[in-house]
């Protein structure tokens, strides 16, 4: 892509992002619907303006990542703590439900081989966590208990969806799985997860340090974005995601962080809320290039309308898609309300699935006519859920 074109793709993802966002607050929506409907507007389904290119897939790699350490940085790490029990028994039912029937229904109805029944059971598994988190945000309900619960859950959804990604491609490429490789990520990104806060915390009081010190401005951005990005590499060298590095750095610069068994550092109040306050332009810069990347990575023109088998196959599985997350939530001890507002926040799919069916595909293992019904089924769980969950809080909020 020549350097005019990227910055005309540039200017028109921004600019109808904004205009899509608007839009629909002033309709009673939340933001994140217009930045994918203006990604749908601009990408292959409508307009065919803006392609996918790789410069815009890192820059919307960046806004995840951001957007994840606002996340961590808001977060009360008590109370994730506290919610830790419930967001793992949401977490675990709503990975191996949707997966253990997906899968079933693939090779068992349909007639599909294994390798296929996995990776159609792999793509309806994981949550997407930017677009649960952006419309639990929007909602004001991410400080919650409901929001804490859903928080932890998509975490674990999202590192479980990792080891899962790597069992599957190991699968497709060289016929087995080495379970040896698969143990060593899972340790790697434990091991990262418990140590990453503690290193972000004492290199953040390091830059709070200095910030005290330096007579140039823009220090705290400068600095902030560079652990984020360091912490996110890292968190990709260990085998984790990376966003669970910008999360993990948001987590410690919190000024309501602590360490298990009673161990505290210092948290300086007026350095967080100086963060939050000089990070918020950045974060809000790029973060809606990922959801309008969402938008673009969908193509609508691809599916074969008429054809019943497409509709018969997206219906069984959007069925199972929705059921599998909404079950787990059910068993805990709280309000039906509770849980069934936990199980809307777990159903999006977004760019986890895009992902598990993109690989599908690339490597030939997801037919043209399996990878189009897979597309629709991401496409209305990342879609119609904000809708949902907008009306539900509306009527039964009193209840929660």
């Amino acid at each position: 892509m020549q350097s005019h074109d990227f910055f005309l793709n540039l200017l028109l993802i921004l600019l109808t992002a904004r205009i899509f966002a608007e839009l629909a607050v002033y309709l009673k929506m939340t933001s994140v619907i217009g930045e994918l409907f203006a990604g749908i507007v601009l990408g292959p389904s409508l307009m065919g303006w803006v392609e996918p290119a790789e410069a815009i897939k890192l820059m919307a790699q960046i806004g995840i990542i951001l957007l994840l350490f606002e996340v961590g940085l808001d977060t009360d790490v008590r109370r994730l703590a506290h919610s830790g029990g419930k967001s793992f028994i949401v977490a675990i039912s709503g990975f191996f439900v949707p997966f253990i029937l997906g899968y079933l229904l693939a090779s068992q109805v349909f007639g599909l081989t294994t390798l296929v029944s996995l990776f159609i059971g792999g793509t309806i598994t994981a949550t997407s966590i930017g677009i649960t988190v952006r419309v639990l945000c929007d909602l004001k309900r991410q400080h919650r208990h409901e929001g804490q619960v859903v928080l932890g859950a998509a975490v674990l959804d999202d590192v479980m969806g990792v080891l899962l990604l790597a069992m599957l491609y190991e699968f497709s490429v060289g016929g087995g799985i080495s379970f040896i490789n698969i143990s060593k990520v899972a340790i790697f990104i434990g091991a990262f997860f418990l140590l990453a806060p503690l290193a972000a915390k004492l290199i953040s009081q390091v830059i709070s340090h200095f910030h005290d010190r330096s007579e140039t401005p823009g220090l705290i951005p400068t600095m902030v974005v560079v652990l984020v990005l360091f912490f996110a590499w890292l968190s990709h060298e260990l085998g984790a995601p990376e966003l669970l590095g910008g999360f993990a750095a948001g987590l410690a610069l919190s000024r309501r962080f602590f360490f298990p068994f009673g161990t505290a550092l210092h948290s300086d109040k007026h350095f967080s809320q100086d963060v939050k306050k000089q990070m918020k332009p950045i974060i809000h810069l790029f973060t809606p290039i990922f959801f309008v990347m969402v938008g673009l990575s969908l193509n609508f023109r691809e599916i074969d309308w008429s054809s019943p088998f497409i509709w018969y196959f997206s219906t069984s599985f959007l069925l199972i898609s929705i059921v599998g997350k909404m079950i787990g939530p059910l068993f805990l001890k709280q309000s039906k309300y509770s849980s069934i507002a936990i199980g809307l926040a777990m159903i999006p799919r977004g760019e986890v699935g895009l992902i598990f069916a993109e690989l599908g595909r690339e490597s030939g293992i997801l037919n043209n006519e399996i990878y189009a019904a897979m597309i629709i089924v991401i496409a209305l769980t990342t879609i119609l859920p904000p809708f949902v969950m907008k009306w539900f809080y509306g009527r039964y909020d009193h209840l929660i």
